[in-house]
C-alpha cells in the first residue's frame, strides 16, 4: 500500500495517539465513522431503500435490536442514528447497569417527554439483562417514552423476551469481509498519513487474525504502527508482534448451535470435507469432544440408519475410544467415525417411520391388540378368546404366517419405506416378498 503515499507524506507522519490534538485516542475510536456513508459492511441496512435508510428518509425511527458479531458497527450505527433525530441520546451498558440505574434513566426520559422531547436509549449487550429487567423496558417502549436501540451478539430469539422482541425490529448486521477490513486499514493509513509497514502476505494475515472484527483489527494495526523498525514486517514477524484472537465460540451461545447445525447438515449432505472443517472449528473453539460424539451417534441413526448399519457401531466405538483415550488422541477416533458417516449411504427411513408410528399411536389411542396375538395364561382368558387362531410363524412355510398384527378397527399402516440404497436395498427385497405373501394369504 506504500504507493498510496508520497515521500512528503512519509516525512510528515504523526504518532497514532496524536492525530487529533494531543489527546491519546485508540485508533478504532479515531476512525469511528462520523456519517452513515462511512459505515462499512452493512450496505443491506444502509443502502438506498434498505431498512435504516428508509427510516432516516421518512424521519421515523422505531425501536430496534441490532444483532451482529463484535466489531461490526452496532454502537456506531446507534450513535449515528441519534444524530439524525432530535431525540436526546442516552447510552447504557447492561454489564454495568442495574435496576436503580434504569429507573433513573426512565424517570429522566419521562420528564424529558413532558417537555416535548423524546429519548433514544442505546443499550449495549442488552442480552445480559435478565428477563425481569427486560420487562422493565416494556411500558416505556410501548408509550413512546423511549425509542430503544439494543445491541447484542447473541441470538435475540433465545436471549430476549418475546414481549420486548414484538415491540422492536431486529436488524442483522454482517460480519466484516476481508474487503471491508482492508478498507478500514486504508482509512487508518490515510488518517495517520503513512502506510502500514506490512508485506502483502502479512497484511493478509492481519486481516485474517481479525476474524471479521473491525475494532479488533484496528487494535492490531495500532500495534504495528507503533513499531519502530526499518522496512515492512513479514508474516512471521507479525505473528511475533501480535496474537491471533481466539475463535468466536461459546458453548452456551448461538455460535455453538450454528456450528453443530453446519456439521450435522454437512454429514447429511455427504460433504466429508465440510464436515471435517466444522468439526475442527468446534474443537478449536473448546467444544467437549463427548458432545460431538453424542451428536454423531444421533447422525448415525437419523440420517444413515439401516442404509449402513455399521455407522452406529462406528460412532459408538469412536465415542468409547474418545472416553478411554481422552484429548487429543480420542479426537482422531471421532474424526474417523465422522468420515465414515459423511461417506456412508444416507437414509432417514427409520427416522420418518418412527415419527409416523408415534403420530399413529397418539391418533388411535388405546386400541387393544387383536385377540389372536394375546397370551392366555389363565382359563378365563382362554374362554374369552385370547390366543385363538394364532399361527406360530416358525411352523409356517418360510417362517411367515402373514397374520394381521394391527389392532382390530385399524387399517394396516406402512410406516417404514426404505430407499433402494445401501443395505436397505436388501431390506426392500424382503419387504416386497412379505407384501406379496400377505396378498396371497388375503391379509
Amino acid at each position: 500500500m506504500s504507493d498510496l503515499f508520497g515521500p512528503k507524506a512519509l516525512r510528515e507522519e504523526r504518532p497514532v495517539d496524536q492525530v487529533a490534538g494531543d489527546a491519546p485516542r485508540p485508533l478504532a475510536d479515531l476512525l469511528r465513522p462520523q456519517r452513515m456513508e462511512e459505515v462499512v459492511g452493512q450496505g443491506h441496512l444502509l443502502a438506498e431503500d434498505a431498512p435504516l435508510a428508509r427510516m432516516l428518509a421518512q424521519h421515523r425511527l422505531s425501536s430496534l435490536i441490532l444483532w451482529g458479531p463484535p466489531g461490526c458497527g452496532k454502537t456506531t450505527i446507534a450513535r449515528l442514528l441519534a444524530q439524525h433525530t432530535d431525540l436526546h441520546f442516552e447510552a447504557v451498558s447492561a454489564i454495568f447497569t442495574g435496576v436503580a440505574d434504569l429507573r433513573k434513566v426512565f424517570e429522566s426520559a419521562r420528564h424529558r417527554r413532558t417537555l416535548g422531547r423524546g429519548t433514544l436509549l442505546f443499550v449495549d449487550e442488552i442480552h445480559r439483562f435478565n428477563k425481569s429487567q427486560q420487562d422493565a423496558f416494556l411500558p416505556f417502549v410501548e408509550d413512546g417514552t423511549i425509542t430503544l436501540i439494543g445491541a447484542t451478539t447473541e441470538n435475540p430469539s433465545f436471549e430476549l423476551n418475546a414481549a420486548l422482541l414484538s415491540r422492536c425490529q431486529v436488524l442483522v448486521l454482517n460480519r466484516l469481509t476481508e474487503t471491508d477490513l482492508d478498507l478500514l486499514l486504508q482509512r487508518a493509513e490515510q488518517t495517520l498519513n503513512r502506510p502500514l509497514a506490512l508485506l502483502a502476505d502479512a497484511r493478509a494475515a492481519l486481516i485474517d487474525m481479525a476474524d471479521g472484527d473491525g475494532r479488533y483489527m484496528l487494535g492490531l494495526a495500532e500495534q504495528v504502527f507503533q513499531v519502530q523498525k526499518k522496512g515492512a514486517l513479514d508474516r512471521a514477524e507479525l505473528a511475533k508482534l501480535v496474537q491471533k484472537r481466539a475463535p468466536l465460540y461459546d458453548k452456551a451461545d448461538d455460535s455453538h448451535y450454528n456450528l453443530i447445525s453446519a456439521l450435522h447438515k454437512s454429514v447429511r449432505g455427504s460433504d466429508v470435507d465440510a464436515a471435517l472443517y466444522w468439526f475442527a472449528r468446534m474443537l478449536d473453539g473448546g467444544e467437549d469432544p463427548r458432545y460431538l460424539a453424542r451428536r454423531m451417534i444421533r447422525m448415525a441413526v437419523e440420517d444413515i440408519g439401516l442404509a449402513d448399519p455399521q455407522a452406529l457401531l462406528q460412532t459408538t466405538a469412536a465415542a468409547e475410544t474418545c472416553e478411554r483415550l481422552g484429548s487429543p488422541e480420542g479426537e482422531l477416533a471421532l474424526s474417523q467415525a465422522l468420515v465414515y458417516l459423511a461417506t456412508a449411504p444416507k437414509s432417514n427411513a427409520n427416522y420418518v417411520a418412527y415419527k409416523a408410528a408415534r403420530a399413529a399411536a397418539r391418533e388411535y389411542g388405546s386400541l387393544m391388540p387383536p385377540k389372536h396375538i394375546l397370551n392366555a395364561p389363565t382359563k378365563l382368558m382362554q374362554n374369552i378368546g385370547y390366543g385363538d387362531g394364532y399361527q406360530y410363524d416358525h411352523d409356517s412355510e418360510d417362517a411367515f404366517s402373514g397374520q394381521n398384527y394391527f389392532p382390530d378397527g385399524m387399517e394396516r399402516q406402512s410406516f417404514y419405506q426404505p430407499p433402494d440404497r445401501g443395505f436397505e436395498r436388501d431390506i426392500n427385497k424382503r419387504l416386497e416378498y412379505w407384501h406379496k405373501k400377505r396378498a396371497e394369504k388375503g391379509q
